[in-house]
């Protein structure tokens, strides 16, 4: 199996093909998979910014162009078979634009922005495996505004979602001892709330640049709850 790329006490991040990691893991080995894939919806492109999906030029870090990456192409089917395979329970944000991949929920998450007027969109959907009732979370994240304006995030990715959006989400619907997944882990915000919450996880990013970030993001956050 590839090794990691980063390890903490608590997890693993891969830097790798998430299909290539998770056809050599076992079936129901993971407990919950939380992940933010590809919508396939143009992400990343100039048309896709200038119809203002996204503010990418605002939040771009330093010595990334995601305005020109190809990182949101179409998932194909095997990545679904996997993830419905190895974990006893999902939650796959975009799944709206997956239906055909996935079977019907009872329980979809409503991701609920609070942004006020403006051309972007109020909600995002998650799909999810559990057979209870449809959920919202408000948290607003529009632009220079967030939630929590004490401690704001930087963003570092173009689709990135709030951290203590991910941390409610995985202490909601996992216990304790579970091991969470993400096989598209981006940016890393999977991997740092478990380290808030203290739960087990496996990342898994393909891109070098989001590793590396995700990897300091998750050393700012372990280093912080150690001196703590």
């Amino acid at each position: 199996m590839i090794k990691p790329y980063f390890e903490t006490e608590n997890g693993k991040l891969y830097c790798a093909d998430s299909f290539d990691i998770m056809r050599e893991m076992a079936t129901y080995s993971i407990d919950l998979i939380v992940t933010d894939p590809p919508y396939g919806i143009g992400a990343g492109t100039k048309q896709f910014f200038r119809n203002g999906t996204q503010t990418g030029q605002s939040v771009c870090p330093a010595g990334l162009n995601y305005e020109h990456s190809d990182w949101d192409k179409p998932l194909d089917r095997k990545y679904f078979y996997e993830m419905l395979r190895v974990a006893h329970n999902q939650i796959i944000f975009g799944g709206n634009y997956y239906t055909d991949n996935l079977s019907n929920s009872s329980c979809w998450l409503v991701w609920d922005k609070d942004n006020g007027e403006n051309r972007y969109a109020d909600c995002e959907l998650a799909w999810t495996s559990f057979k209870t009732a449809t959920r919202r979370i408000r948290w607003r994240w529009h632009g220079m505004l967030q939630e929590d304006m004490k401690n704001k995030e930087t963003r570092k990715h173009p689709t990135q979602k709030p951290m203590a959006l991910f941390a409610r989400i995985i202490s909601d619907y996992s216990k304790p001892d579970d091991i969470i997944l993400d096989p598209f882990l981006g940016s890393g915000t999977t991997a740092v709330a478990c380290e808030i919450t203290k739960h087990k996880w496996i990342g898994i990013e393909q891109k070098k640049e989001y590793c590396a970030i995700a990897k300091q993001r998750i050393l700012k956050e372990t280093r912080q709850l150690t001196i703590t």
